[in-house]
């Protein structure tokens, strides 16, 4: 099976599960094919079909509640209860029971290709012993949050670099064209109590991001309350793709709440699963950190093994000899 096939038979998989967006399928084609970072960012179901022939010594590895679609542009900021600034991995679509050792070499890999196309300007080597002693220290100290406050400096800086622009965030999502129809009545419920206020007006759009889950429904909330502008989303998920691929089982449940609720980490009070909905806040501070963002130094090794510090499983001495091609 060629990647055509693949990303045909896994489509058709998931639209018998939930209704998807011809034209933003169309839109992650495109992107898909303009260089191989955004490739395997929206291709985590190829993903698990090569994994255990490429790397199938590691595939062998124990298995635990992983974060499944890990890649360097997974990781992003968001606000606690008390208003604090908090670092970690912002997207567990993908979240599942796999070896540990896949996130590991997901990180890796997708380092070692963004420094491939100028994204990342690190060492290849020594990104992926960054990932790696970060991951083994995290294990070895019972893992740590990331709070941007006292601690996490340099970490803060880049945060608030990319972060600083209010505007042009604002400006961005209220250029979208307001979606008249499509939002199901649950999700309007749901919204509905969530928002600042009771009866609060709003405008829907539609807003395309992300990539592995590009295609899939997507409701963005404006609003304008008390002097400034408020948002939600609304994201349609689906169990993971590694269900597709690697045992097919009917009964797999969406792991997303369970993953963020194990992690070692500060939650996003505005997070939340309902039913198969995640519903989020969006704001210029909570968003994913993105590589064109971040300043060309030797500071992104320092970013590669804090990357390390939020996987969850067994912490080895060193990976075993393969050969997968991250090494």
């Amino acid at each position: 099976m060629d990647i055509k096939q693949a990303t045909k038979a896994y489509e058709r998989w998931l639209a018998k599960r939930i209704p998807l967006l011809e034209p933003d399928l169309r839109v992650k084609h495109q992107r898909m094919a303009e260089s191989p970072f955004p490739f395997l960012r929206a291709t985590f179901y190829r993903w698990v079909q090569l994994w255990p022939k490429i790397c199938h010594e590691l595939a062998t590895a124990p298995s635990v509640l992983g974060v499944g679609d890990l890649h360097v542009e997974n990781f992003g900021t968001w606000r606690d209860r008390e208003g604090r600034l908090v670092w970690g991995i912002n997207d567990f679509d993908e979240a599942t029971q796999l070896p540990y050792t896949n996130d590991l070499v997901r990180l890796a890999a997708s380092a070692r290709i963004a420094i491939s196309e100028n994204q990342l300007s690190c060492d290849a080597d020594e990104a992926c012993e960054a990932i790696l002693i970060g991951y083994q220290e995290g294990i070895a100290s019972g893992g740590a949050a990331f709070v941007l406050a006292e601690k996490h400096g340099w970490l803060r800086d880049l945060a608030m670099s990319e972060l600083r622009d209010p505007v042009a965030h604002w400006q961005k999502l209220d250029q979208l064209p307001t979606q008249r129809v499509g939002l199901p009545a649950v999700v309007r419920q749901i919204i509905g109590r969530l928002l600042p206020e009771p009866r609060q007006s709003y405008r829907i759009v539609h807003r395309r991001a992300g990539l592995g889950s590009l295609g899939r429904r997507r409701f963005t909330v404006l609003a304008d309350w008390r002097g400034g502008r408020i948002a939600r989303e609304a994201k349609e998920l689906v169990v993971s793709a590694w269900n597709w691929e690697m045992d097919r089982r009917t009964d797999a449940k969406i792991l997303y709440q369970e993953a963020i609720e194990h992690a070692v980490r500060v939650p996003d009070p505005f997070v939340g699963i309902y039913g198969h909905w995640l519903i989020r806040r969006l704001a210029p501070d909570c968003s994913r950190i993105a590589l064109a963002s971040l300043p060309k130094s030797r500071e992104e090794l320092k970013l590669l093994q804090a990357m390390g510090w939020e996987t969850d499983g067994p912490a080895p001495r060193s990976l075993p000899s393969s050969n997968c091609p991250w090494r």
